[in-house]
């Protein structure tokens, strides 16, 4: 393993908050010192990595990938996802279990671990249902897929109806101190739909649910939180009728985090308007309204995480009438990127960003990485946020080619991504 010396770069320290010029120090893999002033001389046999007064921070955590392995290989295999991870400056994938079949028991979750180890050049950490089959009925044997290596567990957007189920599984998960991932929605209401209902799903023709279904699912799921006293995050918040009852629920002192998918930070239900299915995802985009709102939950940290909620679908499943068409938008390659526009149009600062892209994703699995202090893995990207480019979908790394960003015009390239200190990805 070589060691590093990272010097003329520009530090983005989410820990600290700071975004600072200085250099940063790698030994046997991790991060053994970093500064502000003039770098050390390299050491016999230090790799001099001159970063030209470009941007380093963390390697980003991306909660929530989904990887279609096992049965669904031709979308995505663990070798392309963590090949689009690399080129998109993410180190660590933590992967959803809505497979065909299900990450339901102990030997599925040992198949894709064995595939993402001898795959993936990323870090790679798999999450299991919450119910067997994701179906709702009866829980899986959490303690035997915690011994091996679930780090989470979630049904994804099978929302469990059967409440007296769902209590069961979370007073069982709490005893073990395993980590809830919920899908907020009222399944009812937001059954069959396309766009959130309002005046443009309208006039579109669209059928269409009430951004109220989110806060009624938020709503069950923080009375269950407080009963059985769960570990519990919310994939994704996404529009303004949730937020004050996440407010609240953090203020009692529940133990709940939340997330946003970087599509509905950065895209609104005007979007949709061709009847684009690039644009179809679920929950359906929201008001400008609502994306400010959850922007602004963001820069005040009551959303702690932004992920990609990478889902990759082939061009049959996209290619149908949009009520027909299969949701979902793969991330990994362009969720800096995107996510950049909200640093380039002010909305937050770097360090603010990467908070929400990887420390606290990191902190929330109990993760070393996500940061730049000494002892942190060190999980880094490098990369120009100021270089602009135009997307081609065709490009990405993805067996899928799925983007709603195809042919826009982005700003901030990965110019390289390390893990433990290894280069995985470099830019031509």
């Amino acid at each position: 393993m070589t060691d590093l010396l990272f010097t003329n770069a520009r530090l983005i320290d989410p820990e600290a908050g700071t975004d600072a010029p200085g250099w940063l120090h790698v030994v046997d893999g991790r991060i053994a010192a970093t500064g502000g002033g003039e770098a050390p001389a390299p050491g016999a046999g230090e790799l001099l990595v001159d970063c030209g007064g470009m941007c380093l921070a963390p390697g980003i955590v991306d909660l929530g990938v989904k990887v279609c392995e096992p049965g669904e290989r031709h979308k995505e295999s663990y070798r392309s996802a963590g090949q689009a991870a690399a080129a998109g400056g993410v180190t660590t994938i933590v992967t959803r279990p809505d497979t065909a079949p299900a990450i339901d028991s102990p030997e599925t979750l040992e198949f894709v671990t064995r595939r993402a180890q001898a795959d993936a050049p990323v870090n790679v950490l798999p999450m299991a249902a919450l119910t067997k089959g994701r179906q709702g009925r009866e829980m899986t044997e959490i303690g035997f897929l915690m011994d091996a290596g679930a780090v989470a567990f979630t049904d994804c957007d099978h929302v469990v109806e059967d409440t007296k189920v769902l209590s069961r599984a979370l007073t069982y998960a709490r005893s073990l101190g395993a980590l809830v991932i919920g899908h907020p929605q009222e399944p009812g209401l937001s059954h069959g739909a396309a766009a959130t209902s309002g005046k443009f799903a309208s006039l579109r023709g669209l059928p269409a649910v009430s951004p109220m279904a989110e806060r009624m699912g938020l709503d069950r799921d923080i009375a269950l939180i407080e009963m059985t006293g769960a570990r519990y995050h919310a994939d994704q918040i996404t529009t303004a009728r949730a937020l004050p009852a996440l407010e609240r629920a953090k203020a009692n002192g529940l133990d709940i985090t939340a997330g946003v998918g970087i599509h509905h930070l950065t895209l609104n239900e005007f979007d949709v308007a061709n009847y684009r299915t690039f644009f179809k995802l679920k929950p359906p985009l929201r008001s400008e309204d609502d994306r400010q709102a959850v922007i602004e939950a963001v820069r005040s940290g009551l959303i702690d995480i932004i992920c990609s909620m990478h889902t990759p679908q082939d061009e049959e499943s996209k290619r149908l009438p949009f009520e027909e068409a299969a949701s979902g938008a793969v991330g990994l390659e362009t969720l800096l990127p995107a996510a950049l526009r909200l640093y380039h149009s002010g909305d937050l600062s770097l360090p603010q960003l990467f908070r929400a892209l990887a420390l606290n994703p990191a902190k929330r699995l109990g993760l070393g990485s996500g940061r730049l202090t000494a002892g942190a893995p060190a999980d880094l990207v490098l990369f120009n946020p100021d270089a602009p480019f135009v997307l081609d979908r065709f490009k990405l790394k993805s067996k899928s080619k799925n983007t709603p960003f195809d042919g826009g015009r982005m700003q901030g390239r990965v110019l390289a991504t390390y893990v433990a200190g290894a280069p995985v990805y470099r830019r031509d």
